[in-house]
């Protein structure tokens, strides 16, 4: 089939959305992928490049923990793999880096769990439920445990194998005005990556959700294209938004996590030893993730406050109790989208407590 009537994920055929220029990057960036495809133990004496892209700062817990698994991997294999990352959307923004994985212009991805809704896997987006987890000891029941594997495995029929889930954290939202109660969201455009579930949570507060990828925010904040967004404060510190924002509220209402994924096809290529190996700089890489993610976000908060750029609000219980009520609707909004059942798991593994 030709390039432009390539079959997409749902079953469609993409007649010619993508202009040749994208297709002409992503076809350049493939080919040379492909001298580095594996074609047997002793095929060459050049190392198998991965190409890791990913779209957040390199001093972020995803950036941090990419080049400690590309250290892990040139140890553990003796350099007979190059893991390549290429941080801040060097090559594809959030909407191009799927498909170009599928392609095999790059071979391993950190995206974040929103991003499976639009190819297909729309159970992800369960993650994106607002006040789901109360901690990362409720997180991890499901992230590293059968319901967590389970998921990924629904990555494969789309040619693509998930690894592991690296934490970030819990969002707070931001904006140029306070915001400590839900009215206070009224009429505000709000950013947000491309999420059903996000989209009905900004609404549920009275928000206009603003669908926009990760590496334009600062400049929409700048300009007044958006009012605000909601970030981890790692990536919030590190894109600079505090410069963008005046009020930042720790509201931990919602998560932010990633799956490390890799093209299907690549990766069952690989002799065996070699993904013994690189599975074991994976696992190793995931510990000192998870690890990190809160000690950097608890930084990247007080970062925000000596700054002196953006003040740091803090919700009361009581506050905390209005916003959850008021978002605790797209819980059920979002039952025929993720699935009833699925939603009733993951309140189980996670010992979810809608009254708490």
């Amino acid at each position: 089939m030709g390039l432009l009537g390539r079959k997409m994920p749902d079953g469609s055929i993409n007649q010619g959305e993508c202009s040749m220029k994208k297709w002409q990057k992503w076809l350049l960036t493939g080919m040379v992928s492909l001298l580095a495809w594996p074609l047997g133990a002793n095929a060459s004496t050049a190392p198998i490049v991965i190409k890791f892209s990913h779209v957040v700062a390199v001093d972020t817990p995803k950036g941090k923990a990419a080049e400690k698994f590309r250290d892990l991997a040139a140890s553990y294999t003796q350099n007979r793999v190059k893991v390549e990352v290429y941080p801040n959307s060097q090559l594809y923004k959030d909407k191009e880096e799927l498909e170009a994985l599928q392609m095999g212009a790059v071979q391993m991805l950190a995206p974040s769990l929103a991003k499976f809704g639009p190819l297909g896997a729309k159970e992800f987006e369960a993650f994106d439920l607002p006040f789901l987890f109360n901690d990362f000891d409720a997180l991890h029941k499901v992230t590293k445990g059968p319901l967590g594997q389970t998921l990924l495995r629904k990555l494969e029929p789309k040619g693509i194998i998930g690894l592991a889930y690296w934490d970030n954290g819990f969002k707070q939202m931001s904006a140029n005005k306070p915001l400590r109660e839900p009215t206070d969201f009224q009429g505000l455009k709000m950013r947000i990556q491309s999420s059903k579930v996000l989209d009905a949570q900004m609404r549920a507060m009275g928000a206009m959700p603003q669908t926009m990828a990760f590496s334009e925010v600062y400049q929409a904040l700048q300009t007044g294209v958006v009012d605000g967004t909601e970030n981890p404060p790692s990536n919030f510190y590190t894109q600079k938004m505090h410069e963008v924002q005046k009020y930042l509220t720790i509201s931990n209402h919602g998560y932010l996590g990633y799956a490390v994924i890799v093209n299907k096809d690549f990766w069952m290529g690989l002799p065996g030893d070699l993904r013994q190996q690189l599975e074991k700089a994976m696992s190793e890489a995931t510990v000192y993730a998870n690890q990190i993610a809160k000690q950097e976000n608890d930084q990247a908060v007080e970062a925000v406050r000596a700054s002196g750029k953006t003040e740091v609000l803090t919700l009361t219980p009581a506050q905390r109790r209005l916003w959850q009520q008021k978002m605790m609707v797209v819980h059920t909004q979002m039952e025929d989208r993720i699935g009833k059942e699925l939603i009733a798991e993951l309140h189980r593994a996670a010992g979810f407590d809608a009254g708490r």
